[in-house]
């Protein structure tokens, strides 16, 4: 919200929140109001930068499925000038719902069945005195936003019907309503909508379960957008048009930003290209092989030299040969690029001073492991400096969408839009350090072929298929026991460096990679503060031994054992089923550090746990 002399501040929120928490379509309990947060087109110019990264602009056209030759701009979330003769800048919001319950200290009654309940009037925002008042027995009562609206899969939202709803398909009495609660556990079956008028009453109950469609079909109603903002709103899986369902405005399922994040690394074939650029007309006369090249560069001819320096001459020759054919650099999927950068990083040099680029990352030497490590830990990169761009494309409402092991947004969920018309989307930067280990690709390869790792994965890809058939996400695919494994080992690698480095675990974040490129963990830090930039994670990295021996100890018993340990994916009754072995006393750490929510996460992939299924990547010597 903007600061001026006429309009008042109603709240204000980090720009990092405008992107992964309170963007376009999310709801906020602000002091006085709840409201909706608006689209993009109820974002002001002013305040506002732009946000370069050429890899994630492509990989926005990508996702969003736009022409090869089309890029949409990034922008940050406008700021707030502290100057009140300043343009107003800022976010508008809309009041939402529409709906109150008035604070009424009434009696205790009892229902039908000899229940006790409190009963308090459900009114419309019309009915209210000044807005934020209601006249109960001539008396002026607050009044508190309705915990419950309805939306559908595809993130429209409104109110619900509540004249339509008590009546149960007869019609409907639009006389006064009440909310009657009993018990003290907020359970919707305890918890009715009344008819004044008619006696009617209906317990909320009746819309627990996802498929109940006691509210109708939706209507594709888009607050957020503004006035007159409804479109035509269809099933996923069909032509149908989709039903409504209940949602409590403050449950974690109410809002999932659909964000993509890339870590600014510069392009490993990047280098490649500038330096034949510096000296084709010479490679492009002399060079017709392989063999040519490597004689043209012994005859060591300065500007060869200059130019190429280091390069490998399979690198250049590949270069070369695309050149020739006419063929343009391949897009890489996120990840992919960013692997293939960290496992290209230089090794330490003595008195070696940081360069002012985004990214600054040097290769440490691995003199001795310890046996439980050696075969398996293959690089320590250390990461100075880092920039990390977080760009929001979308959001959903009750099922997330989680990216692929390459980065890319997947399952097939519908996103719901930020604005009538993208032009642009909201962006932020972060900037801080990091540590990157690298992990043999062979012997991952070797580890998947073991019976007990066989064994182990498919009942993890069991659990993800349950998972998703409860969800009817057709396209979710399993990403497989090397991602779950890492994935595990980077959370328990999280909770030994929170202890030691300085940094409090939910600071840390993590990157995954588990592809043909290679497997790797990246964890770095990226704050717009000072918290980024303490140096802790590349000390962190010069005894990255010492703390994976720490990992892999708080991993091999959870205070939960031998429940957590004898976990089932397939379990019906516990429904967890993108878990093995893992447990909030275990491996589950702060969502905010986790690029999967806390999910596909088992230790037993990891080490030996009580359950003993010899599943294990790091085996005791």
């Amino acid at each position: 919200m903007s600061k001026s002399n006429k309009i008042p501040v109603s709240g204000q929120i980090r720009r990092s929140q405008m992107i992964t928490t309170f963007g376009p379509g999310a709801m906020i309990d602000l002091p006085l109001h709840s409201v909706i947060v608006g689209g993009l087109e109820h974002w002001t110019d002013q305040g506002r930068t732009q946000v370069h990264e050429k890899r994630l602009e492509a990989s926005i056209a990508k996702t969003l499925e736009l022409p090869n030759d089309v890029r949409v701009p990034m922008f940050s979330p406008p700021v707030d000038d502290e100057d009140p003769d300043s343009p107003r800048a800022g976010v508008t919001c809309f009041a939402f719902p529409a709906w109150f319950v008035a604070q009424v200290e009434g009696k205790i009654h009892k229902d039908p069945g000899g229940k006790p309940y409190r009963t308090r009037p459900l009114v419309h925002w019309r009915g209210l005195e000044g807005g934020n008042h209601y006249l109960h027995d001539g008396k002026k009562v607050p009044v508190v936003p309705v915990r419950f609206v309805q939306a559908c899969r595809n993130g429209h939202i409104s109110d619900i019907d509540w004249y339509r709803f008590v009546h149960a398909g007869d019609p409907p009495t639009r006389a006064r309503l009440w909310l009657d609660e009993g018990g003290t556990g907020g359970d919707l079956g305890d918890i009715y909508i009344r008819c004044e008028a008619t006696g009617a009453r209906r317990p909320l109950g009746d819309a627990k379960l996802t498929d109940s469609r006691v509210f109708g079909r939706c209507r594709g109603e888009r607050p957020w957008l503004g006035r007159h903002a409804n479109e035509e709103c269809k099933a996923q899986d069909s032509d149908e048009p989709e039903w409504t369902r209940l949602l409590v405005r403050s449950a974690s399922n109410a809002y999932f930003a659909q964000v993509l994040r890339v870590i600014s690394l510069p392009d490993a074939d990047e280098a490649v290209r500038k330096a034949v650029d510096e000296v084709w007309k010479i490679l492009d006369a002399a060079v017709d092989s392989l063999d040519d090249l490597i004689s043209l560069r012994r005859k060591n001819k300065p500007a060869i030299t200059r130019h190429l320096g280091t390069l490998k001459d399979a690198d250049i020759w590949a270069d070369i040969e695309r050149r020739r054919r006419g063929i343009e650099p391949e897009a890489k999927p996120i990840k992919v690029a960013e692997i293939e950068t960290l496992l290209a990083c230089p090794p330490e040099a003595a008195h070696e001073e940081e360069p002012e680029d985004d990214f600054f990352a040097r290769t440490r030497t691995l003199d001795e492991l310890p046996k439980i490590l050696e075969g398996r830990l293959e690089r320590v990169v250390l990461v100075h400096k880092l920039r990390e761009v977080v760009a929001q494309i979308g959001f959903t409402r009750f099922e997330a969408v989680m990216p692929d092991v390459n980065g890319d947004l997947t399952l097939g969920v519908r996103r719901a839009a930020l604005s009538r018309d993208l032009s642009w989307v909201p962006a932020v930067e972060n900037r801080g350090e990091g540590v990157f280990l690298g992990f043999d690709y062979d012997a991952i390869v070797n580890w998947q072929l073991r019976e007990g790792v066989k064994a182990r994965a498919r009942q993890l890809n069991q659990g993800f298929d349950a998972w998703a058939r409860a969800r009817r996400l057709e396209k979710a695919v399993f990403p497989g026991a090397p991602y779950v494994m890492l994935h595990s080992l980077s959370h328990l690698l999280i909770q030994a460096v929170a202890l030691e480095c300085g940094y409090a675990a939910t600071a840390i974040s993590e990157r995954i990679y588990a592809g043909s490129s290679g497997y790797g963990i990246l964890l770095y830090t990226g704050t717009p503060g000072s918290e980024g930039t303490l140096g802790g994670l590349v000390a962190v990295g010069r005894r990255i031994e010492h703390y994976l021996k720490f990992a892999l100890e708080l991993g091999r018993l959870c205070s939960n054992d031998p429940i957590c340990a004898q976990h089932i994916p397939t379990d019906p009754h516990e429904e967890r089923f993108l878990h093995g072995a893992a447990c909030h006393g275990c491996v589950l750490i702060g969502e905010p550090s986790c690029e999967r929510r806390n999910e596909l996460l088992d230790r037993a992939l990891v080490v030996s746990t009580v359950d003993a299924l010899g599943a294990e990547f790091f085996v005791d010597p």
